[in-house]
């Protein structure tokens, strides 16, 4: 095989400076055979791969958020039940001073008004003086009562 003579006088230099650059790094496409490949992006699966992302990411925070919206009426219902309490107790014959932190039992006579007593429904003996036990209360510091244990047939401070 003959070597192939380049007539040197024949290239057109301006022609060759159009297809050449000084930047080849910025060229679309490989700008030689040793080049990486470049593949244009699939711009449907980059998105779609974001989308999927963005609403596992909202679908959790949302589920985050619904676990303290449950929590919080949680809290909303307790207080709530301390409020009737409290309406209740407060409408009672009291004859002591009830201390805020100690426990103090509900009663219900037999005429269906109420009374507190310091004498749990286990210390009364034979003869008691109520007709139903209500509940085993405690005054807290801002003066509502939280129940500490219900009476058995209590259906007026169930929800």
């Amino acid at each position: 095989m003959k070597p192939i003579k380049i007539d040197i006088e024949s290239i057109d230099l301006d022609r060759m400076k159009e297809k050449t650059t000084d930047q080849p790094g910025l060229l679309p496409y490989a700008h030689h055979a040793g080049s990486g490949v470049i593949k244009p992006e699939d711009k449907g699966k980059i998105t779609g791969r974001a989308v999927a992302a963005m609403h596992s990411q909202t679908e959790m925070q949302m589920g985050q958020i619904y676990q303290q919206m449950q929590l919080l009426a949680e809290q909303a219902k307790m207080i709530q039940k301390r409020v009737e309490i409290s309406e209740r107790i407060y409408r009672t014959s009291i004859s002591f001073e009830p201390l805020i932190n100690h426990h103090y039992f509900l009663y219900e006579k037999e005429d269906g008004t109420d009374f507190m007593s310091m004498v749990s429904p286990e210390e009364w003996g034979r003869k008691k003086r109520f007709a139903k036990f209500i509940a085993e209360v405690k005054l807290l510091a801002d003066h509502t009562w939280d129940i500490i244990r219900k009476g058995p047939t209590d259906a007026s401070t169930e929800s």
